[in-house]
């Protein structure tokens, strides 16, 4: 008899078999639908933020923020304003030395990816999930270029996820070499550089091309933390870094062993190059780069700083500089001869205190803070002082003694044992010095003194230097432009210009005796003006007095030709009428003007009659070199532009051409020993105003030297004396080659005498006398007569005889 067995007992594998299948089946099932489901909210992820991409215009038509830059005529570089400063490199121009830098440091399979390495995604994943952080990524070349076009840099994961969408967007859009040029160019890389060509002249000092292997690795890392691996920050740990990408570019087979044993050995200098904020620029044109920005920015406000455009100005770099010396060796040199007034402070500095070099030096700082250098002016801490020796300190390595007898009496009244606290120079005073030779020093005070220098083309108005002030970096105040002066004696030639076209000749015979008006008279005060030196002639004439700046025979001409016609006249060599009262004080300049006006008015004399305009821009370009904007000014020679009479501007010209030889400006000519100089100095009450203003025909100069707070320069300080040596220095350099010439005499004029006269006003009928009394010639006739008869003459005549033995008797004056 057989015995049926159970199912289970039939077929257990199967049974056991199937349930596994199942299971794996619906893990199977379950796993795709999840991923199924992940897919469709990726896909929906995806569909709604793919439109919402930015589109690559930015990157594709690639228009960084760049600078303004203002150059000279010559194409110097002398002022660059915005927030970035950069310099955009194509890739080919880019060297390869810092192409591998960049790579090695940031993302040495950028050419291998598409955009995402996804090793290096999983490895930052792991550590982020590792350590419970976001702190680490995993950035790529070109999600750096995503992040810095279009996103922020916080660290979130719906910021990463935008940034992986749009990396995949530039990768398909662009080239590897055109996603690397854009990373070269838009990169931070501290102390507002932008850009690698940026950062090498920033940190380096020289153009990008240049860049070594070692200078290239430290470049290539500052990116990771621009605040902290910047070499002027902090060299120390961007060194380290540096040694990093050196180590990285020698792995990666970018450098050999020998190269990389070169390049970790070079000693990096790190050192400002021109035309970055800590490197400054080549000449010092920061008055006129800062005038330029502010007349662009009238134009375009704000944009301006960030379009890339180019001014290109009139400044000639070598008179540019001239002119900067010029003024500062004008106010040093009134600074030395100046009272002293003490040092520039005092501090307490311990007895001993620089055996110990570290806390000597921390002391100097914090002293030295307040008082910053200028240019070659250095602040210093007096160690020692005695009547024969000073013992200064700018460091703990850099110790002075100053014991030239001549440069110490600069400061006398400093180191005598009775002079009060505040001026007398001790151990701890702050004092100024100056490297003037080899191991030669002179101490001096930062100057209280301001000077302002000016020089324009007369046939245009083209400024060609311009520096308003002994200082930039003290105040950019600029005297050129915004200082309102007294222009005193300077403005004289302009009211004896408008007596010529009034019947007046060089020749006229002006009173010099002094000359005054009652409170009646005036309406105010008694006026009582006096000559410089109170030196007084009987009588001169015009061309004598313009030589001699003599001031009453000035306020005889105005009385005689009326302030008010004087105030119009003027008017047309650009003076502002409100700023020139129609009163007699006037022809003693006591209106007001700027440096700049006053080159202007005395182009005048210099082109021939004709007022231009003084203008500094020549032209503007975009930042592909495409001329927006371009000068276009007013010429001598153009009818419209006339001014006065060619016969008043060359009389005026012949006369100032004379006080220029043996006037109060004499020192031009025996100095530059040309003769196609002309000019006038110009000193105001109390001397609180110093000018000379001179020209030649192709270059008209205005030197000034004052206050800013009206006060006097001292009572033998004048125009001759301050302002024209600055005058002088600088011609010397911008006339070197500059061949003499001379306007030719214009039509109209007549000579006699070896003087100048209008044809409408020849001899004995332009006005012979002003101011003298007029003689009584028949009562001088009869005494003459009675007296020569009672000495037995026979003449019986006053005047002289011509050929036919006739009475000649001087012409009477004619009313004027």
């Amino acid at each position: 008899m057989s015995q049926d067995s159970s199912p289970d007992q039939k077929n257990p594998a199967p049974r056991k078999g199937s349930r596994l299948l199942r299971f794996f089946v619906k893990t199977g099932v379950f796993f795709a639908g999840l991923g199924l489901c992940v897919a469709l909210l990726v896909a929906m992820a995806l569909a709604l933020a793919w439109p919402n991409l930015p589109d690559l215009n930015a990157m594709t038509d690639y228009r960084p923020r760049v600078p303004l830059r203002v150059y000279t005529a010559d194409k110097v570089l002398i002022g660059e304003f915005g927030e970035e400063r950069r310099n955009v490199l194509r890739i080919d121009e880019i060297p390869d030395v810092m192409k591998s830098a960049v790579l090695a440091a940031e993302d040495d399979r950028f050419y291998q990816h598409g955009g995402i390495d996804w090793l290096g995604v999983i490895r930052a994943g792991l550590t982020n999930v590792l350590t419970m952080s976001k702190s680490q990524g995993a950035s790529t070349i070109t999600m750096q270029v995503a992040r810095n076009f279009y996103l922020s840099s916080e660290k979130t994961y719906s910021r990463k996820f935008y940034e992986l969408l749009l990396t995949f967007k530039i990768e398909s859009s662009l080239t590897k070499d055109q996603i690397l040029e854009l990373y070269m160019n838009q990169i931070f890389l501290g102390h507002r550089a932008h850009g690698f060509a940026a950062a090498s002249r920033t940190y380096l000092g020289k153009p990008l091309s240049e860049v070594t292997a070692a200078e290239a690795a430290l470049l290539a890392g500052v990116p990771k933390a621009p605040s902290r691996f910047n070499p002027i920050s902090n060299f120390p740990r961007a060194q380290v870094r540096q040694h990093y990408v050196l180590n990285r570019m020698h792995l990666l087979g970018y450098l050999t062993d020998a190269e990389y044993q070169e390049a970790m050995q070079q000693e990096i200098e790190v050192r400002a190059g021109q035309g970055t904020p800590a490197g400054g620029y080549a000449i010092h044109g920061e008055y006129a780069a800062e005038l330029a920005r502010q007349l662009l920015f009238n134009v375009y406000q704000d944009n301006v700083y960030s379009r890339g455009l180019n001014i290109y100005t009139t400044i000639n770099s070598r008179d540019q500089e001239l002119a900067y010396q010029a003024v500062r060796d004008g106010v040093l040199a009134y600074t030395r001869r100046a009272r002293y007034p003490g040092p520039e402070g005092q501090a307490s500095l311990a007895a001993g205190l620089e055996q110990d070099a570290q806390a000597f030096d921390e002391r100097l700082d914090e002293i030295l803070e307040a008082y910053p250098d200028s240019a070659d002016l250095q602040s210093v801490v007096v160690l020692a002082a005695s009547g024969d020796a000073i013992k200064v300190a700018r460091n703990s390595r850099t110790i002075i003694d100053i014991t030239d007898k001549k440069v110490l009496d600069v400061v006398r009244r400093g180191l005598d044992p009775k002079a009060s606290e505040q001026q007398r120079i001790q151990r701890g005073s702050v004092v100024y010095v100056r490297k003037t030779g080899d191991d030669a020093w002179e101490i001096l005070n930062m100057p209280g003194v301001q000077a302002a220098f000016v020089s324009l083309s007369p046939e245009d108005g083209a400024i060609r230097a311009m520096v308003g002030g002994f200082d930039f970096n003290r105040g950019n105040f600029n005297r050129v432009t915004q200082a309102w002066r007294q222009p005193g004696s300077s403005f004289k030639p302009f009211i004896y210009a408008a007596s010529l076209e009034r019947g007046l000749t060089p020749a006229t015979l002006i009173s010099d005796q002094p000359f005054s008006l009652t409170a009646a008279e005036t309406g105010s005060r008694d006026w009582n003006p006096k000559n410089y030196g109170g030196k007084y002639e009987p009588a001169l004439t015009m061309r004598q007095a313009l030589y001699k700046s003599k001031n009453m025979v000035s306020i005889r001409i105005l009385q005689a030709i009326g302030p008010k016609y004087a105030q119009e006249y003027v008017t047309r060599f650009g003076f502002d009428a409100n700023r020139q009262q129609p009163v007699l004080p006037m022809a003693l300049g006591s209106g007001e003007v700027t440096p700049l006006q006053l080159a202007g008015a005395y182009a005048v004399f210099a082109n021939g009659g004709y007022r231009i305009t003084p203008y500094l821009i020549d032209r503007v370009t975009d930042g592909e070199g495409n001329v927006i904007m371009q000068a276009r000014p007013i010429v001598a020679g153009d009818s419209a532009a006339r001014a006065i009479d060619p016969r008043t501007a060359y009389v005026m010209d012949d006369m100032l051409r004379g006080v220029a030889t043996s006037g109060t400006a004499a020192r031009a000519r025996a100095t530059l020993k040309r003769n196609d100089l002309a000019g006038k100095t110009g000193t105001t009450n109390n001397s609180v105003d110093a000018w000379f203003a001179g020209y030649t025909p192709s270059l008209v100069g205005i030197a000034w030297l004052g206050f800013d707070q009206p006060r006097g320069l001292g009572s033998s300080e004048t125009g001759g004396g301050v302002a024209m040596p600055i005058w002088i220095e600088y011609m010397q350099g911008a006339l070197q080659g500059v061949p003499e010439t001379r306007r030719p005499e214009p039509s109209g004029l007549t000579r006699q005498g070896g003087e100048l006269y209008f044809s409408e006003f020849p001899p004995g009928q332009a006005v012979a006398t002003l101011g003298l009394p007029v003689p009584d010639l028949v009562g001088d006739f009869l005494n003459d007569l009675i007296l020569r008869e009672q000495q037995g003459g026979q003449e019986g005549a006053s005047g002289t005889s011509d050929a036919a033995g006739n009475s000649q008797i001087p012409p009477i004056p004619l009313p004027f």
